[in-house]
């Protein structure tokens, strides 16, 4: 067994590797970037790095530092986590080179399997049902309308060593394929520096299905079970579970015994999760088709380890020593259901911008998740896992990934998962740039996906204009009226008890008007009475149990049904987070951000004459909606652009938006330039 190894990442998944190789009683190396200084990676690690300024591409991807870093410190082997270096076969011959060993697959697996249009052809050799489409080298436009047209539309265009949802574009004409093709190769190209591009069948209603493999140098592969990714957005994954909703005993075999086949053709060992996309319009499952190979450990890896008890990080490094596994696949099993969200910086009320930033208040539900070496351990605090890589004060960077968490839920049942993630998500507190716990919450709750009935178009369909919070139900709505008019009359009650007051209130009051809305318009109106030992609202008593003291920023709130007795169950359960406004408060809880304008009634019936201010018109004007770069302007002043007309492309993140004109006009002035950096909100050019 190794004595020391050195962890090729950062953030999260560098504090999972080193967590488990403590508890295995090796010594961890951590490399870091000027970004990362002060990262809780680095504080974790035995020993620290440091390699390079924030780009990548100037510290984490450069392979010779990596390779120094091991000779500094005696490191005798590489986790290389996911992203970075973690599929680059050149790296791994280095490695090779230097007698440091991978702790990952061989160089001809990763070869192989990261190149798309290679793994296809190797995926149909090994037996293993593939997607109908094109692998040769396309020429150019032309040839990929071509191709495209003989496959049939809809079709998938797709960068060969693209990954992570870059470089991918998906065509539903000859117009759409004329219009991407060129951009998925430069995606590609400046992601990945490959801008070759192959074409293939998109299937409909799709579900995204993968399989755990685990294999070691001895010619032993075994799957894991399945993970459900299907839920993503711009091909980005957002939700996975295990096991999956749809996938049966039978399915389950098929799938599993294939990718181990696919596995064994390329003579693969460690961790590798084969991608399977699943016609979800096929309920026999037999309609299911291989995507591709990540010859890595996956985000999502979690899940896998919740419902199986077995830790993936431990058997990759005992696999890279030699050691044979111990696990058969009889040995697999599946207990209970595990969930995980991705916690993001990105803000979707406006669109899942990326909303980089510093964190102002960070405090997850519970304690990260610690590496006790239980079986049940891997499932966190009652059920309730985080792993993360942030700390309260600390910067989520432009530079990375905008992960700022995973919170994994694990419960007997699907629904006891879904709800504990409910749960936790109302008790994540994050403050100081968007995030998108909210939306998780929402996923969470809602009916589709509470019957499994999913697919990647999920997002797309489900939210078509946007997310803009989770719906209320009166019931929650009477609910956060109540804690409004509790919390309402304790802060008035502390605020009569200043000295030399004018008025000398002796009671704080107990009668106020309370509007759950940002505006009028679409909001509630409710009257809410407290009295000694009664609380209304609307007239209804409800009853409800809360500790609340003036300036928390959060309450755990219990609802009672009326007539209950002393032994009967709570109707639910309730944590607020509080936000103070100038006339109220802004309550967040079950997916969505309420504002709650709360006066006394007998002010709210004056506060109705007051003009409401409307917004400013931002029609007029292109502002670009993200920090990024301006690749390129489509338009010149004083042309007419008619709506769905590109008017310029921001790249961000490495990935291309392009921003349209959403109604008929003249292009006025044009305020920025092509190679200019953006700030959020900066006007681009201004329409007449």
């Amino acid at each position: 067994m190794f004595s020391k190894i050195l962890i090729a990442n950062r953030g999260e998944i560098a504090c999972r590797v080193i967590k488990t190789a403590k508890r295995m009683g090796i010594q961890t190396v951590a490399v870091y970037s000027d970004a990362d200084a002060r990262a809780p990676f680095v504080r974790m690690a035995d020993e620290a790095v440091h390699i390079g300024p924030a780009p990548a591409a100037e510290s984490y991807l450069i392979a010779d530092k990596i390779i120094d870093a091991c000779k500094q410190t005696g490191a005798e082997a590489v986790h290389p986590g996911y992203g970075f270096l973690s599929e680059r076969a050149s790296f791994v011959e280095a490695l090779e080179a230097e007698n440091i060993a991978f702790i990952g697959p061989p160089t001809n697996a990763i070869a192989a399997m990261g190149d798309k249009i290679e793994s296809k052809k190797l995926a149909k050799e090994a037996g293993v049902n593939v997607v109908p489409g094109f692998v040769g080298e396309i020429r150019d436009t032309d040839h990929a309308v071509e191709i495209s047209n003989d496959i049939g539309y809809p079709v998938m265009m797709k960068a060969s060593a693209g990954g992570g949802g870059k470089g991918m574009r998906l065509a539903w004409s000859e117009k759409d394929v004329r219009e991407g093709f060129e951009a998925t190769k430069r995606e590609g190209l400046n992601s990945f520096g490959d801008d070759r591009v192959f074409i293939e069948k998109f299937i409909e209603n799709p579900r995204h299905i993968e399989i755990q493999i685990l294999g070691d140098k001895h010619g032993n592969v075994i799957y894991l079970n399945e993970r459900e990714c299907s839920i993503q957005r711009r091909h980005q994954k957002v939700v996975e579970e295990a096991p999956s909703p749809f996938v049966t005993p039978k399915m389950r075999k098929a799938m599993g015994e294939q990718c181990v086949a696919l596995s064994k053709a390329v003579n693969y060992h460690s961790a590798g999760t084969v991608e399977l996309i699943v016609s979800g319009a096929d309920p026999t499952g037999e309609s299911f088709y291989f995507l591709e190979m990540n010859t890595r450990l996956q985000v999502e890896h979690p899940v896998t380890e919740a419902i199986t008890g077995v830790d993936l990080v431990e058997q990759m490094i005992r696999v890279a020593a030699g050691e044979e596994l111990q696990i058969k696949q009889d040995d697999v099993k599946i207990d209970g259901w595990a969930i995980e969200n991705r916690v993001y910086a990105e803000d979707p009320y406006r669109g899942f911008l990326p909303s980089t930033g510093r964190l102002l208040r960070y405090q997850p539900p519970v304690e990260p998740w610690a590496d006790d070496g239980e079986e049940n351990g891997r499932r966190g605090i009652d059920g309730i896992r985080v792993d993360d890589g942030v700390f309260e004060g600390g910067e989520v960077s432009m530079f990375y990934d905008p992960m700022i968490a995973k919170l994994i839920t694990w419960g007997e049942t699907r629904d006891e998962a879904a709800d504990l993630q409910v749960a936790a998500l109302d008790a994540f507190r994050i403050e100081g740039l968007g995030h998108n716990v909210d939306f998780l919450s929402a996923i969470m709750q809602h009916e589709r996906f509470r019957s499994g009935e999913l697919t990647t178009g999920f997002i797309a369909e489900e939210y078509p204009e946007g997310f803009e919070g989770a719906p209320a139900s009166d019931q929650l709505k009477s609910v956060l009226a109540a804690v409004g008019g509790v919390i309402a009359t304790a802060d008035a009650d502390r605020a009569r008890r200043i000295n030399q007051q004018l008025d000398g209130d002796e009671y704080a009051p107990g009668d106020w008007t309370i509007r759950i809305g940002e505006r009028e318009e679409g909001s509630t109106t409710h009257e809410v009475v407290l009295e000694e030992n009664a609380l209304t609202v609307d007239g209804e008593q409800v009853t409800i149990e809360m500790q609340y003291t003036p300036g928390e920023p959060m309450v755990d709130v219990a609802l009672w049904d009326n007539d209950a007795g002393e032994d009967d169950e709570k109707v639910d359960i309730y944590t607020i987070q509080l936000a103070p406004t100038r006339t109220g408060y802004k309550m967040t809880t079950r997916g969505a951000t309420h504002t709650l304008r709360i006066l006394q009634t007998r002010i709210a019936a004056l506060a109705g004459h007051m003009i409401e201010k409307e917004p400013p018109d931002l029609s007029k004007m292109l502002i670009c909606p993200m920090p990024g770069l301006l690749v390129k302007l489509h338009v010149a002043e004083g042309e007419e652009v008619q709506p769905g007309q590109p008017l310029a492309t921001v790249e961000a993140m490495k990935m291309e938006n392009i921003l349209r004109a959403e109604k008929q006009a003249t292009v006025g002035k044009i305020n920025a330039g092509e190679g200019d950096s953006l700030a959020v909100d900066e006007v681009i050019l201004e329409l007449e």
